[in-house]
């Protein structure tokens, strides 16, 4: 994409802004761009003025996602009237045990499947993204990579583009367990977290809600700690403040909250203060087969498995923990 004298990459989503073609003029969005983030790397096309799309046939779908915005889009929710799943979720009012795998960032994501499928190759994973960071799910390379190893993908709240769509996390939870027949879910944000380096201005606090809406529809909590030995802000050393707070102070229920058994003693002393859960010591080995193994590359925050070994390793014991409850 050519703007004056400068090329810029730019993404279009097909169904929020119809095809673009070579030659289309398009309008966009570089704030994200501009500001360099990390998962931002792209202009985003907010419409082609000259050719706009048709408009999209009748469905039956009325919850919108993105309200209020100019890219708002109409969607069907797993759970209303029109949808094939309506009367199987309207009886849903429990997940039945099922193990939920809550992660702060986008990128534990595939270690933590990686760990589930390690001990429990045909389990049924279900991936619900919460609206923490992006919030379309086309923007995530990572489900494209994992297409075929999860059992579907459930978007919560703003979020949307999964498989399944759901007004907020219980109902997502449940579309998980009822409507993909999930043995197992992760809840995690999409690409892109929003933290200010406060104690509570980050977007990982959901861990801790996602924790309590998982109890009160009986499930197992297990949470996924964000464990760094490389990450050069002390805040995420050991295990993370974003774990700290959201485990140790928004996250009311119980959870079993799992480190490898071969954590230092810097982790160790954390758990301190994390006492209202049960600390779950897992045996790594074979992890690292599991974490290389998998489709997609590996990284948080720009560093790959081997220069954040600790991070994702952590994140695939969670997995292995969650596979073995039944």
């Amino acid at each position: 994409m050519r703007v004056g004298e400068d090329t810029l990459r730019a993404l279009a989503y097909p169904a929020l802004v119809g095809e673009p073609e070579p030659g289309d003029r398009v309008l966009l969005n570089v704030n994200a761009l501009a500001m360099g983030l990390g998962t931002g790397g792209y202009a985003l096309v907010v419409a082609l003025p000259d050719r706009l799309p048709p408009d999209p046939p009748p469905a039956p779908g009325h919850a919108v996602k993105a309200r209020y915005t100019p890219l708002q889009a109409v969607v069907l929710a797993a759970d209303e009237e029109a949808s094939p799943l309506r009367e199987t979720l309207a009886a849903a009012h429990d997940l039945a045990g099922m193990p939920v795998v809550t992660a702060d960032l986008h990128s534990a994501l595939p270690a933590v499947l990686a760990g589930v499928l390690a001990d429990r190759p045909t389990a049924r994973v279900a991936y619900v993204m919460t609206d923490g960071g992006a919030l379309p799910a086309w923007f995530s390379r990572t489900l494209d990579a994992l297409a075929g190893l999860l059992a579907g993908v459930v978007t919560v709240g703003q979020a949307f583009g999964g498989d399944l769509e759901a007004t907020n996390l219980h109902g997502g939870l449940l579309a998980a367990r009822h409507g993909l027949a999930a043995d197992v879910a992760i809840v995690a944000q999409g690409p892109g977290n929003l933290g200010t380096g406060t104690e509570w201005g980050f977007s990982g606090v959901a861990c801790g809600e996602a924790v309590n809406a998982a109890a009160v529809l009986g499930g197992r909590p297990v949470g996924s700690l964000r464990i760094s030995d490389a990450d050069p802000r002390p805040r995420h050393r050991g295990i993370s403040h974003h774990s700290l707070t959201a485990y140790g102070r928004v996250a009311l229920a119980p959870a079993d909250l799992v480190i490898p058994a071969d954590a230092g003693p810097e982790v160790r002393a954390a758990l301190s203060r994390l006492s209202r859960h049960t600390v779950v010591e897992v045996d790594p080995v074979g992890l690292d087969a599991a974490l290389r193994a998998l489709p997609v590359k590996l990284s948080t925050m720009g560093r790959d498995l081997d220069a954040d070994y600790a991070y994702f390793v952590a994140a695939a014991a969670a997995g292995r923990h969650a596979a073995a409850l039944k």
